[in-house]
């Protein structure tokens, strides 16, 4: 099996100030296992950004997009405490605020329209919080990176420079 690209999407599909969010529950062996997130995957060989986007989407909610947009670049850097593992990750984040079909169901959890105002209720990972935040403020492209050691964000950058 080939190893997995560093290289993925994320998307929040819109509709009447709601996101449509994937709580992961279904997989066991799950970096984001009860976690909520929203829709997309890693690049496939030779995939665009926007490709892999189209792909994960219809694969994870059968929607096709019709109208999405490139927000920023996520770099997550993952680490143990105790030095036993360490990773990167960049995710290119889009919004969506069209799609054509039907909503399925999917492997990876239970998909659900979440009211914007009650995102910050579920448990979210605590840098998914700072890009929420970049988003609803309509932020233009932003590169974020964010540092978790043990799964606890230890930093976060936001273009270049430190978050307090």
């Amino acid at each position: 099996m080939r190893e997995k690209s560093p290289l993925t999407t994320l998307c929040y599909i819109e509709k009447e100030e709601q996101y449509l969010m994937l709580h992961r529950v279904s997989q066991k062996q799950d970096i984001n296992k009860d976690k909520w997130i929203g829709v997309g995957g890693h690049f496939e060989q030779d995939e665009s950004p926007e490709e892999c986007l189209l792909r994960e989407v219809k694969e994870e909610t059968g929607l096709t997009l019709t109208s999405y947009r490139f927000r920023g670049i996520v770099t997550f850097y993952f680490s143990k405490g105790d030095g036993s593992f360490s990773g990167t990750e960049y995710m290119c984040l889009y919004t969506a605020d069209g799609y054509q079909g039907t909503l399925s169901s999917c492997d990876e959890g239970v998909l659900e329209w979440v009211d914007k105002k009650e995102l910050f209720n579920l448990n979210l990972w605590e840098g998914d919080k700072i890009f929420f935040r970049l988003l609803e403020e309509n932020r233009p492209f932003f590169s974020l990176k964010l540092t978790y050691v043990d799964d606890v964000l230890k930093e976060a950058v936001l273009d270049g420079k430190k978050l307090e």
